[in-house]
């Protein structure tokens, strides 16, 4: 009896050693990707069996949301817990941007770091860098990812249609000769790299003609953008997410043993669509649905390492997206002749760059095997809140004036309640405000669709009110109906805005 007491104590010692011990977390951040784009939100002509396992073992968020309906904007509002259009600059970025991320504030890395975490991200970052738009990219350029809490970054410095067209590590570009420097021009022609405008003959993957996807060509694929130089640096695209990939599952493997945090920023389903050879074709719905397939591998490949590191358990995930779905955005790529049926939005209105649900409206997982317990969950979450849930979970105190936007909502990301946000602005032009089951969008200028993409962009010289929990698709205005609750809103997004900084 006392030998069967002794492993009976020992065990539970154990257990709430485990428990106690501070998990990874891994946030993988999905690059357009639509609500209707996975198969557990209803998709059929998909499959998407490794994000549904994520689903089926945590908490699905059926009304989670990014901050913005484009990426800069979203990834700025994740790292800072500020809305985006509090500050000018965070809309989309050119690949020469400067840094937009205050080196002086608490970022949600930084929460990480301050708790004992390695930090690390791998992926797009699309947040600029260094200190000006000229720059050397041929030298270390700083302030960028690891001046504003990461110990450790890999990254490419904006979109991948966007030059330059290379992955830099920890500042540095990889693989560069310094005897064939790196320029890079978002104003004028450089060096004689061809351009898809003039050599069109030269392209695997043909742009559409009204989006400017024609400029410097790299890996037979024009871009957006003038580069010249660093030959032996430049991505082979069919290759780019492998190597995400691998430098993710070094990362992990390098930090087993001790508590880490990894922002694993996907370039899918994003253009130029160019997935590796053993998805091209698969989903019968173009490149852009062999992309997601691609997607979906990339994560099943995630939670194999961590199985085999044996930190599976003691690991949280986080997948979402950062904004809603687009599908001709600049190369021509099956995207719209091929899509077959599928419904990318589920259903929402509107899409990438639109005030509507569909802009914002995201897939959003957090699965913790064997601590959170599978369900689906109404509350309302925001990415936003990512920053102020972790340091209340460590503990930690915000200094006043940081991350000003960002809720503690962590009983609600584990599972632990069903109430979320009272309250929510969505951002696209112009602004939106959700309260409860009610949504309202104030009265914008603002062309109704976008010419290139083809998606309402929700913009009304009139005011919009949308009853949310009865009319998730936003077909009904009620703002007429109901002009008590226009004004309650509009008076409500008034002091919100007002909010200090």
């Amino acid at each position: 009896m006392k030998k069967l007491r002794i492993i009976f104590i020992t065990l539970f010692i154990a257990h709430f050693a485990f428990s106690q011990q501070k998990p990874n977390v891994i946030y993988i951040y999905a690059d357009d990707l639509g609500y209707g784009d996975v198969s557990y939100n209803g998709a059929t002509k998909l499959n998407t069996p490794n994000i549904d396992q994520l689903a089926n073992q945590g908490i699905v968020f059926s009304n989670g949301h990014t901050t913005s309906a484009t990426c800069t904007p979203s990834r700025y509002a994740l790292m800072t817990g500020r809305y985006p259009w509090r500050q000018e600059g965070t809309g989309i970025l050119p690949g020469d941007a400067a840094l937009i991320i205050p080196a002086n504030k608490t970022t949600l890395p930084l929460v990480f770091q301050q708790a004992g975490y390695q930090t690390g991200i791998v992926g797009k970052w699309h947040l600029g860098l260094g200190e000006a738009v000229q720059k050397n990219w041929n030298a270390t350029i700083k302030p960028g990812p690891n001046e504003v809490g990461f110990n450790f970054s890999y990254i490419f410095p904006a979109t991948a249609d966007r030059v330059p067209t290379v992955f830099i590590e920890n500042g540095n570009v990889v693989g560069l000769d310094l005897n064939d420097p790196i320029k890079v021009s978002y104003k004028e022609k450089l060096g004689d790299d061809p351009t898809g405008k003039e050599h069109p003959e030269l392209l695997k993957m043909h742009t559409d003609p009204i989006q400017g996807h024609d400029q410097t060509i790299v890996n037979n694929i024009g871009r957006i953008g003038y580069m010249t130089g660093g030959k032996t640096a430049r991505w082979t695209d069919e290759e780019l997410s492998f190597t995400f990939l691998e430098k993710a599952k070094q990362f992990m493997e390098s930090n087993k043993s001790k508590p880490f945090f990894l922002y694993f920023a996907s370039t899918e389903p994003h253009v130029p669509r160019m997935p590796a050879t053993m998805f091209k074709g698969k989903s019968g719905l173009g490149f852009r649905g062999d992309a997601i397939l691609q997607l979906d591998w990339i994560v099943g490949e995630i939670v194999s390492k961590l199985k085999a590191l044996g930190i599976e358990k003691n690991t949280m995930i986080i997948f979402s997206s950062d904004n809603g779905p687009v599908l001709n955005d600049g190369y021509i790529d099956g995207s719209i002749t091929e899509l077959n049926g599928h419904t990318p939005l589920g259903p929402l209105r509107g899409g990438k760059s639109s005030i509507f649900e569909g802009g914002n409206r995201v897939p959003f997982i957090v699965s913790w095997p064997g601590t959170i317990q599978h369900k689906v969950s109404p509350a309302l979450v925001s990415q936003i809140d990512l920053l102020a849930s972790f340091a209340n979970y460590f503990k930690l105190k915000i200094p006043s004036g940081d991350a000003i936007d960002s809720e503690n909502h962590m009983s609600a990301l584990l599972g632990k309640t069903n109430q979320g946000r009272n309250t929510y602005i969505e951002h696209a032009g112009t602004l939106a405000i959700v309260s409860g089951d009610w949504k309202y969008i104030a009265p914008s200028n603002g062309k109704a669709m976008t010419y290139a993409t083809n998606i309402e962009t929700g913009n009304a010289a009139i005011a919009q009110l949308y009853n949310l929990k009865d009319d998730i698709g936003e077909k009904n205005n009620l703002a007429n109906r109901y002009p008590e609750k226009v004004a309650a809103l509009e008076l409500l997004l008034k002091q919100i805005k007002e909010k200090s900084n």
